[in-house]
This record gives C-alpha cells, sequence and structure tokens, in this order.
C-alpha cells in the first residue's frame, strides 16, 4: 500500500487549516470534499483543486479510503458511524462526541470493521509539546508532582458572528478548549484516574459583538466557568479552569511541578511556543525546541500520522481511545460539578509515543 485516498466532509473554516496543512505531508493525499450545502463543497473544490461530491456520493466513492470529518460537533459521531459501515477509515475533528453514550458505538463498530478512527486535536505533536515531553521523560525537571492548566477567555461573542453554538449542549469552554490542554497533559503525564468539579453560567444570556447581528442577545445552555482537579495515575495533580467568563489574567496556559524544577508549557492549541524550565527554586530558562513542525500551523500531522500508520500496521497517536478518555474526562468533571463527587473514570488509553526527535523535520510522513 503505497497511497490512500482522502475525502473530507465539512467545508466550514477549520477545512481550510487543514487543506493547507496537508501540503507539508506527502503522505496525505486529499481528493475530494463534501458538504451539505454543496455551494460550499464546490467553492472549496476551486480553491484546492479537489472534486466536490455530495455526502452520500462521497461515502460510496472507492477511490476514498479515509474520511476526514470536519463537520460541527453535533454531527461527529453521525459521519463517523456512515464512514465505517461505507469501509472507510475516519479522522475527526475535535471533541470525539456530544456524550460518551454516543461515542461509545465507535468502540464497538471499529472493533467490527478493523478500521481506524482518529481525532483532533493534534496540537500535541508539535514541536513545543514535543519539547515538554521530552523533559519530563528526561527526568530534567525530577517526577511530576502536580500542574496547573488555565483556559480563560472573555467570550466568543466578542469576535465571532454567530457565537450560539458555543453556549449550547456540546458547546461551553470545557468541550471547546478542554480538548486541547487533556490531550497535551496526557500526552506529558499518561491517562487520568479521576476528577472532581465545579461548574457555572455566570451569565443567563450573551450579546453578539460583531458582525451582521451584532448587538443581538442569545441564551446560555450550559456552564462557561469550570474548575476542575485531575488525578493522574502517576500520582500527579492537575487543576485545571476553562472559562468563557474572564477579562484578563496573567496564568501560563499549562505550568508543570516536579521533584527538581518547574516547566512553563507553551499553549497547546499551538504546535509551537516558548517552553521554559527551572532549575529547583532558580530562574526560569528558555529551552531549545525540537525541530518537529513547530514553528508554523501543521494541523493534519494526527491525520498524516494515522495514514501512515494504515500503511504500516502500527498504532497511531491521536487515536480513539486517546479522544474517547479526553471525552470522559470533560463529561466527568460536569457530572463532579452536579453531584460534588470524584468520578473514577473507566476507559482508559496508553500514553501516546512521542514523536522521533532525531529526523528533521521535514522527513516525518513522507
Amino acid at each position: 500500500m503505497t497511497s490512500l485516498g482522502i475525502g473530507l466532509i465539512g467545508c466550514g473554516n477549520i477545512s481550510d487549516a487543514y487543506l493547507k496543512g496537508a501540503s507539508h505531508f506527502p503522505v496525505l493525499n486529499i481528493l475530494a470534499c463534501a458538504d451539505i450545502n454543496m455551494e460550499a463543497a464546490t467553492a472549496k473544490a476551486g480553491q484546492y483543486g479537489l472534486k466536490a461530491q455530495t455526502v452520500e456520493a462521497l461515502l460510496g466513492d472507492p477511490s476514498i479510503d479515509v474520511i476526514l470529518n470536519l463537520t460541527t460537533p453535533q454531527h461527529h459521531v453521525n459521519i463517523d458511524v456512515s464512514a465505517l459501515k461505507a469501509g472507510k477509515h475516519c479522522y475527526s475533528e475535535k471533541p470525539l462526541g456530544l456524550s460518551m453514550e454516543e461515542a461509545k458505538q465507535l468502540v464497538d463498530l471499529t472493533a467490527k470493521t478493523g478500521l481506524r478512527l482518529g481525532c483532533a486535536p493534534d496540537t500535541f505533536l508539535g514541536g513545543a509539546h514535543q519539547t515538554a515531553r521530552k523533559i519530563i521523560d528526561s527526568g530534567e525537571i525530577g517526577s511530576p508532582v502536580a500542574g496547573s492548566a488555565f483556559m480563560m477567555v472573555p467570550g466568543h461573542e466578542r469576535w465571532h458572528p454567530n457565537p450560539d453554538f458555543y453556549y449550547q449542549d456540546g458547546g461551553g469552554p470545557l468541550m471547546d478548549m478542554g480538548p486541547y490542554y487533556l490531550t497535551d497533559l496526557i500526552n506529558l503525564f499518561g491517562p487520568v484516574a479521576s476528577v472532581c468539579g465545579s461548574a457555572k453560567a455566570t451569565y443567563e444570556s450573551r450579546t453578539i459583538g460583531s458582525g451582521e447581528r451584532k448587538g443581538q442577545h442569545f441564551d446560555v445552555e450550559v456552564p462557561t466557568h469550570i474548575s476542575s482537579l485531575l488525578n493522574f495515575h502517576n500520582g500527579a495533580t492537575v487543576t485545571m479552569v476553562t472559562s468563557f467568563d474572564v477579562h484578563k489574567h496573567e496564568h501560563s496556559p499549562i505550568e508543570i511541578y516536579g521533584t527538581k524544577g518547574s516547566m512553563i508549557v507553551a499553549d497547546p492549541n499551538k504546535f509551537d511556543g516558548d517552553i521554559t524550565v527551572s532549575d529547583g527554586s532558580g530562574d526560569w530558562n528558555l529551552v531549545k525546541q525540537l525541530h518537529i513542525y513547530g514553528d508554523a500551523n501543521y494541523r493534519g500531522i494526527g491525520l498524516a500520522d494515522m495514514v501512515e500508520a494504515i500503511m504500516k500496521n502500527q498504532d497511531h497517536r491521536a487515536s480513539l481511545k486517546l479522544s474517547l478518555h479526553v471525552l470522559e474526562i470533560m463529561e466527568s468533571i460536569i457530572v463532579a460539578a452536579e453531584t460534588g463527587q470524584s468520578i473514577d473514570l473507566q476507559y482508559m488509553c496508553e500514553r501516546p509515543a512521542p514523536l522521533d526527535h532525531t529526523l528533521p523535520a521535514g522527513q516525518l510522513y513522507t
């Protein structure tokens, strides 16, 4: 097997990031695109030299081996199921689904079909986060003791012209941005054993601040400030806060505290960024970043990793088990907040293998 044909479903804004990123990975052979809005599919196909198809036609196309699922979150599982039943491997945007109840069917379906399913985010494969992983694995800051993670912003209605879905079922800061932070923390520490949580919706409604709907109000249906405590199997505990209610703060995206020193990790929503390390209680020192796709938006590296893994019959890193574990963590945090109880997690995953940092940039997934 020398190549796999890829078909994209969902021609919204995120599709541009994937289609541009695909040029960095020769293993990615994107042939066609589809959307429920055929005009959107036709426009995207013309822009990138693809074949525009209906969703049904793309799923039935024998030249397509892998579906890249870039639909909105409420459609992720349905498209994944349709792709697997059509005999296609599938790679989905995050989150894997809106609930564990709907997402668990994917486990049985992949086991039955023998097909692969991968899921974003793949930013943990960027140079910054692979550098942080190497620092922990080398023991430079000692054994991880604890950490903190903060994703706090004023709310997407300030800039997004149609922000309603961020505040509906499947939205909120935890479901929207939590996958980036949790996936990177699992990359650094391994799986989570249990969680505690506290959550609230500070405002009952929001006001759109830009675009044609500027000034319109809409209701808030989900918690918008969620605090949690993550207890990892390796013994580390991490405090994580995700919020659409904070105007300004000075917290780092991720900080790791070890027995020998500490580390500040770059924004997990990006592939690159500064990594700084302290020796004990000494000064912070900037660490030279590994040259692994770390200086640009390489969206799609997780898909490239999966496609190569299929062809070489090896494990892929942005796996179904990883994304299912992330989804269970997020769902359990909300349950913990509602019940006031600590929740033990049931669906575990392996810590993803690090990338081969001995290879120069550009020699992965060729």
